[in-house]
């Protein structure tokens, strides 16, 4: 089969070249001898304006005198080969910045560009040049998951800068692969930027950070993955930044993307965002105008159809010239010549992943432990690991416990056999126990009409006669995501945002009357972002949170209830105890009321960030720097060492952060600066060392200079097992 695909990737590239060949006898740009930016520079010369234009929307034709190839720059991965039939499901990606750890995520992300590279050369083979069968993907969503009502937030790494950066760039790492000449795939940073919600205002809203937050907390995140991991790709968003539109702004794009962080790939609007920038922002009048300004700002491609129908008129009209339009049309067919398009198959090694790699054994496995690195005990009054010796008859009630909606989360691709809940505890018990199940309610009451508003007669004598029961429940991805039309009108939820964050009274009702049984109750809360509890919390026996887990969750979720797998996820995202305890979620000042996120909050969260508990005990002692007084090029090493102290084998996430101890400027609570993710054997100790650089570590963006600086005085380094919970801390000073 693999010799066959070969040759048949082969006879259509040489059809190509043999096209080409006859109408240009240079052809040049398919000269393999020659460089990508030689190569791409002479395309782009042969092409006619009109061709050109074609060319800049998501839709690309074919240009047959050429040699080219249709082809669709809209592809999704954000958690797996999304939207194009079979694919490993992964869990969504604020689960996986869940596990803290970054050789996991470079690995799952090297199985999402297998199953990328294996179905695009199967779709050529096939003729099938349609949307999500490129190489050029849209993913990741860096953006800051600041306030826990914004729907998306789900997509992101979480609310905290260093974690986002650092999971995004094994992300994009794992994507675009390591060959010194080819781009395994492109992978794209989203949404340039200051980009958190709300959804229904995202097409016409303003946003003015203050300058230290724009570069303290929105873009750090943005430069680890074009400066570090050398993103080939970023998304601009739909809203504005400082009134322009931020797909279409000098300041981000040009200024900061290109001047300062040197950035050398292609820039792709948001899907309608150069159509809002005349139609909804009101920036400019006609279609012609944002087409042109889109182009000259920056934006290589369009999204939409508004370049393809427009740059025409606007070059006649003097908007733009073919000059800066040819900018942009190099700028692609560099890309692709750098996925290797334009060259034989044989000469691109990631052109020859069999196709029978996607949906493996070995993918499922890696999409198993996964999810299993992503749980996170956020409660354990001793009932967990359940006992499955002694256990005959468990109760599991709620809406989450047989959905597949909740495994797969948003920009999804097909299962081929997804797990939920309920199956993974009956294949977990096989027949050792009596397991029940009922639904019981809905996750959300919409209508009073022939809905179950309550748990019925028989599920709570289940329930009253089960040894345990739990109760799964939370959201899912048809709650919480992108622009939801039709979510306006129910309360707590206003078109793909919450409003908010308490658990759906629906769901506090059915676990009060369980919990009235007198059975212990167990809560298996799946959602994309926090949920308050209304102090159920308090009466609850134990909280696990599961996250939206990909196709593998219910048999992560049963290991870890059973012990069969001792939990060390941590929460990359705050836990208030009530949406009262938020800002406005418009207000993007990070210290706006209370303060949004771990680093500015100012009240007791119900989790914080980074907790997460475990079934062994760690120990941590002996911390040790090399150097107490710094200057301000020093670097600083930090060892601590961890023991674990209990019974079991297990994970710690050992975490360092950095806190100003006096300041006259605001400054973060305190901040996540580096973090290492151990497995320790019961009764084994680990020295778990970290560098720490003082004009990147223990800097500030100053607004008036507009340079980062780093303050003289002392500053507090705390490690511990979460951002509340320091086990150890000591003072270093900076002169």
């Amino acid at each position: 089969m693999k010799h066959f695909f070969s040759i048949t990737v082969v006879l259509i590239f040489n059809i190509i070249i043999t096209n080409a060949q006859t109408i240009n006898k240079k052809a040049n740009y398919l000269n393999t001898s020659l460089d990508f930016e030689t190569r791409s520079l002479d395309l782009v010369q042969q092409m006619t304006l009109e061709e050109k234009i074609a060319q800049l929307g998501n839709n690309a034709p074919a240009i047959p005198r050429l040699g080219i190839l249709p082809y669709n720059w809209w592809n999704e991965s954000l958690h797996g080969v999304a939207r194009a039939g079979v694919a490993t499901v992964f869990p969504q990606a604020i689960g996986m910045a869940a596990s803290f750890d970054l050789d996991m995520m470079k690995q799952v992300a090297d199985i999402i560009s297998d199953e990328a590279r294996a179905k695009h050369h199967e779709a050529l083979r096939n003729k099938d040049y349609g949307m999500y069968k490129g190489l050029t993907f849209w993913s990741p969503n860096i953006n800051i998951f600041r306030d826990p009502r914004w729907g998306r937030g789900h997509e992101t790494y979480g609310e905290d800068p260093y974690l986002t950066g650092q999971m995004g760039m094994q992300f994009v790492k794992g994507l675009q692969g390591d060959d010194p000449k080819y781009l395994k795939l492109v992978a794209t940073a989203k949404h340039f930027a200051v980009h958190s919600g709300p959804e229904a205002d995202r097409h016409s809203f303003n946003v003015v950070p203050n300058t230290r937050d724009l570069w303290e907390t929105y873009l750090p995140a943005f430069k680890d993955l074009v400066v570090d991991a050398k993103a080939y790709s970023v998304m601009g968003a739909y809203n504005r930044v400082d009134g322009e539109s931020a797909s279409a702004s000098w300041l981000l794009l040009e200024d900061i993307l290109r001047n300062k962080w040197k950035f050398e790939g292609y820039v792709v609007s948001d899907c309608g965002a150069i159509n809002d920038i005349h139609a909804n922002h009101k920036i400019v009048s006609t279609a012609e105008e944002s087409a042109a300004l889109g182009v000259r700002k920056g934006c290589d491609l369009n999204c939409g159809s508004v370049y393809q129908e427009s740059l025409k008129n606007a070059v006649e009209l003097g908007l733009i010239d073919e000059e800066e339009i040819n900018r942009s049309i190099y700028r692609l067919i560099l890309a692709r010549m750098k996925l290797g398009m334009f060259d034989p198959p044989e000469n691109v090694s990631y052109a020859q992943i069999p196709y029978h790699l996607n949906d493996s054994e070995t993918h499922d496995i890696m999409a198993l432990k996964m999810a299993q690195k992503s749980m996170t005990l956020l409660k354990n009054d001793g009932i967990l690991p359940l006992n499955k010796k002694k256990i005959k008859h468990i109760a599991v009630v709620g809406p989450n416990a047989d959905n597949i909606e909740v495994l797969r989360a948003n920009y999804y691709g097909e299962a081929s056999h997804p797990v939920t809940v309920i199956e993974g505890l009956k294949s977990k018990l096989g027949n050792k126990a009596n397991v029940t199940y009922a639904q019981g309610v809905p996750l959300v009451r919409q209508d009073s009409n022939n809905q179950n508003l309550e748990l019925s007669p028989s599920t709570l004598s289940d329930v009253k006669n089960a040894d345990v029961a739990i109760f799964v429940g939370g959201l899912d991805a048809t709650w919480e995501g992108e622009e939801m039309q039709g979510r306006t009108n129910i309360d707590g939820f206003y078109s793909g945002d919450r409003t908010k964050i308490e658990l759906p009274k629906i769901q506090q009702e059915a676990l009060k009357a369980m919990i009235a049984t007198g059975t212990p109750v167990v809560f298996v809360l799946m959602a994309g972002s926090s949920v308050a509890l209304e102090g159920l919390d308090k009466e609850l026996k134990a909280v696990l949170m599961g996250w939206y887990p990909g196709q593998r969750g219910g048999d992560a979720i049963a290991d870890v209830l059973f012990g069969d797998y001792n939990p060390a996820g941590r929460l990359p995202v705050t836990f208030y105890s009530s949406t009262t305890e938020l800002p406005d979620f418009k207000d993007y000042n990070m210290r706006a009321g209370k303060g949004f996120t771990y680093r500015y909050y100012q009240g007791k969260a119900l989790y914080p960030f980074g907790h997460g508990l475990s079934y062994t005990n760690f120990e941590y002692s002996n911390l040790k720097i090399d150097k107490p007084n710094l200057g301000m090029d020093d670097e600083l090493t930090v060892s601590v060492n961890v023991k674990n102290t209990g019974k079991m084998d297990g994970d710690e996430v050992v975490q360092l952060y950095i806190k100003d101890l006096k300041s006259d400027l605001w400054m973060p609570i305190k901040k996540l600066r580096k973090f290492e993710r151990i497995s320790l054997n019961k009764k084994t100790e680990k020295t778990v060392v970290f560098k720490l650089n003082v004009e990147k570590d223990l800097r500030y963006y100053d607004a008036t200079q507009r340079k980062y600086k780093v303050e003289p005085g002392k500053f507090e380094i705390q490690i511990g097992t979460s951002s509340a919970d320091i086990r150890v801390r000591t003072v270093v000073e900076v002169k």
